[in-house]
C-alpha cells in the first residue's frame, strides 16, 4: 500500500528535534500503524481494489502531519509484508508500483518538511531501480529529525529475527556474548525506540508478523475503521486509550 508520502498544508511542519517533544511520558514515542482495509473500502464503494490502495495511500499524508502536531517522533507504517507476495501478480505489481511513484514524486517535498524516511525489511525481491530509488531517498533525507517515517515494505518479523541472528552468527561472536543490545542492533529498526502503540485498522485483531522484537511491551488499539477513512479523530481516540493505560513492564 503505497504511493505518495505527500504532506499537504499551507502550514509547514515545526522543525525541532524529537526528544524535545516528549514532555509528557503519557504520550508515546513510537506508534506502527498495520494499515488494513484497503480492498475491503474499495469494495464497499464498488469501485477496484486498486482504488482502495491509492485511497489509503492518499491517507498517509495526512496522518503523518497529523502524529507530527501531536509531537509524535516516530512512525511506522506497515505497507507490504513477506506474505503479500502471495497476492495476485496483478495487485503486488500495483502495490510495487505504487511505492515506485511515490519515492519519485515525494521524497524531495518529505525531505523539505523535515521528514526523515526509513524502509525496513528485504531488498532482494524488489527490482534494482527501485532498491536504489529507496535507498537514495533514505540517505538524502537521513539528518532530518522532524518526524522519522518508516515503511516497512517487504517486512516480515520473522525474517527480521533470521536476518539479525545471521548477521550476529558471521560476526563470529560467542552465545555468552549475545546480549539484547547486540541483538537489537542487528535488527532492521537499529537506531529506533521500542513501539510504544500498536495501531491497526477495519476491525482485525491480528499482529501479523509485524514488529515482533519491538512491540514486546507495546499498547495496542484496533479501530473498525478503514483505512482511507482513518482520520485525526481516530488517532485522537487511540492516543486517548494510551493515555489511560498503565505500563507497568511487568511490575505491580
Amino acid at each position: 500500500m503505497k504511493d505518495s508520502f505527500k504532506i499537504e498544508s499551507s502550514e509547514p511542519f515545526r522543525q525541532m528535534s524529537y526528544k524535545s517533544h516528549r514532555q509528557n511520558a503519557i504520550s508515546p514515542d513510537h506508534v506502527a500503524i498495520i494499515m488494513d482495509g484497503n480492498g475491503r473500502w474499495a469494495n464497499q464503494k464498488g469501485r477496484p481494489r486498486a482504488d482502495g490502495h491509492r485511497a489509503g495511500v492518499e491517507n498517509i499524508r495526512r496522518i503523518v502531519r497529523c502524529f507530527a502536531r501531536y509531537r509524535i517522533g516516530f512512525v511506522t507504517l506497515f505497507a507490504f509484508s513477506t506474505e503479500n507476495w502471495n497476492r495476485p501478480e496483478g495487485e503486488v505489481e500495483i502495490l510495487t508500483n505504487l511505492l515506485a511513484e511515490a519515492i519519485d514524486t515525494q521524497t524531495h517535498l518529505l525531505h523539505k518538511e523535515g521528514v526523515r524516511i526509513k524502509h525496513i525489511g528485504r531488498l532482494d525481491r524488489l527490482s534494482v531501480e527501485l532498491q536504489d530509488a529507496i535507498t537514495n531517498s533514505v540517505e538524502l533525507t537521513k539528518h532530518n529529525d522532524n518526524i522519522t517515517l518508516t515503511i516497512a515494505f517487504n517486512y516480515g518479523g520473522r525474517a527480521e529475527i533470521i536476518d539479525a541472528v545471521r548477521s550476529i552468527i558471521n560476526l563470529g561472536l560467542s552465545h555468552s556474548e549475545i546480549t539484547e543490545d547486540i541483538f537489537e542492533k542487528h535488527l532492521y529498526t537499529s537506531g529506533l525506540p521500542d513501539v510504544d502503540l500498536i495501531i491497526r485498522t477495519a476491525g482485525e485483531m491480528r499482529l501479523s508478523n509485524f514488529l515482533l522484537w519491538q512491540s514486546h511491551y507495546a499498547e495496542y488499539f484496533c479501530t473498525d475503521v478503514f483505512w482511507p477513512d482513518f482520520d485525526e479523530n481516530e488517532i485522537s481516540k487511540a492516543l486517548a486509550a494510551y493515555r489511560r493505560r498503565q505500563r507497568r513492564y511487568g511490575k505491580l
